[in-house]
């Protein structure tokens, strides 16, 4: 008796069956279980699922059946390294012998890479368009990208996508697309807040609605463990976890100013590291994480710009060397570790005044964490201050100023709403 589901059994085309068959991928996730079928249906679809989990192919498949029938895409992503790590799925379905219409061209739009080469490859001709939305408007308005023929639209970590910052851009960028009577839309995302649910589905027709897990539920692979610490003794507590941890490990930071200081701290030790952050250029960006992959370093230093859709498999262990200033931040960090179901470690540093950010963690995740002591270091205690009066309300406006200073170290505190603001951070 049959138990298992296959992709065959999902309405995959052979062909792409051949492609997964090589990669070894026999056996469709939960959220592609429950995603593919309504997306080759041409149903739009909302869905949420922890990270790791292979919300990627589920968009990606129903996509190249959508390609083959005549269409064309569309993918929204919040960073440049998502982009180009969608296109990497996407390429490893493309045959190159094929010079038929029906073959796979897909463009990565996306700011810090030449704007020439960029135009050329769309004059080629391309019927995906990989992109992030401020460098797409910059296209837009060059009058070098027409989207009036993109029928089939993702937007990847959708809840970043959609937040009050980057809302402007994406609306700007659906009015040159078909009406969403006309073209099947798509969203995956690991959190989705309900506000930001009611504000995408005025964007889309009666989406499917796919949730494998509660919006904030962690990986039940990754162990989670914090350490209370106070700030002059924390480089101490995380140089003596290196010294006993293998793998590959990233470190996150809240600051890209932080990032370098203490990569050069670990390169003085000996280790092989690689930083990511804002600051960085696109091809020092896309080398940092080569190296990553390809086991040259195995410690990447990092602000929240590494903390959604980056796949590197053999990622071990996560620390949080500075608590994340969105909860939902820290379900995408320690994403990175335990993808696919495998085993993963994330340790989170809290100084002593860092109660109720820890509070706000748990109360996200529905769980509390559990205590490491490292014995090199005393031992903190929790402090609760009172909050600000007023702080919560200047986050609130001009696209969660607070929000973006966290992820990509830049610019911080903006209060501006408008759709510059929201251009520079799709941008990175």
């Amino acid at each position: 008796m049959k138990t298992s589901v296959t992709f065959a059994d999902l309405g995959v085309n052979p062909n792409l069956l051949s492609v997964l068959n090589k990669q070894s991928i026999t056996e469709p996730t939960p959220v592609q279980r429950q995603a593919i079928p309504p997306a080759l249906d041409g149903d739009d679809v909302i869905g949420i699922a922890q990270t790791g989990t292979g919300k990627t192919l589920a968009f990606v498949l129903p996509m190249l059946e959508h390609l083959k029938k005549g269409g064309s895409a569309l993918i929204l992503v919040p960073t440049r390294e998502l982009a180009y790590q969608a296109q990497e799925v996407i390429r490893s379905f493309e045959d190159r012998r094929n010079s038929t219409n029906d073959r796979v061209k897909s463009a990565v739009i996306v700011g810090g890479s030449s704007m020439h080469r960029q135009i050329q490859d769309i004059k080629r001709g391309c019927n995906v368009y990989i992109a992030t939305p401020g460098r797409l408007i910059d296209h837009l308005e060059r009058g070098t990208v027409k989207l009036h023929d993109r029928t089939y639209v993702v937007f990847d970590e959708a809840d970043r996508m959609f937040d009050m910052g980057f809302a402007p851009q994406i609306k700007q960028v659906l009015e040159h697309t078909p009406d969403k009577a006309e073209r099947q839309t798509v969203l995956f995302s690991a959190t989705m807040p309900d506000s930001i649910t009611s504000l995408v589905r005025q964007y889309m027709r009666e989406p499917t609605h796919i949730e494998i897990a509660r919006s904030g539920d962690t990986a039940t692979t990754v162990d989670q463990e914090i350490i209370i610490v106070d700030k002059e003794h924390r480089d101490e507590a995380l140089f003596h976890l290196l010294e006993n941890l293998d793998g590959t490990v990233f470190i996150f930071m809240r600051t890209k100013h932080g990032c370098s200081k203490f990569l050069r701290k670990l390169r003085q030790r000996n280790y092989k590291a690689e930083e990511l952050h804002s600051n960085r250029s696109l091809p020092q960006r896309r080398r940092a994480i080569d190296a990553i992959k390809k086991k040259k370093s195995r410690i990447l230093v990092a602000t929240d710009i590494a903390a959604r859709g980056i796949d590197i498999d053999h990622v071990e262990t996560v620390i949080n060397y500075d608590l994340p200033e969105q909860a939902e931040d820290y379900v995408h960090r320690i994403g990175r570790a335990g993808r696919a179901g495998r085993a993963g470690r994330a340790i989170s540093f809290v100084l002593s005044d860092q109660g109720r950010q820890l509070q706000q963690i748990q109360r996200l995740i529905k769980r509390e964490i559990n205590q490491l002591h490292v014995d090199v270091v005393p031992s903190a205690k929790l402090t609760f201050p009172e909050k600000k009066r007023g702080s919560g309300r200047g986050r609130g406006r001009g696209g969660r100023g607070g929000y973006r200073g966290g992820r990509g170290g830049g610019r911080s505190g903006s209060s501006r709403g408008n759709s510059r603001s929201g251009r520079s951070r799709g941008r990175r």
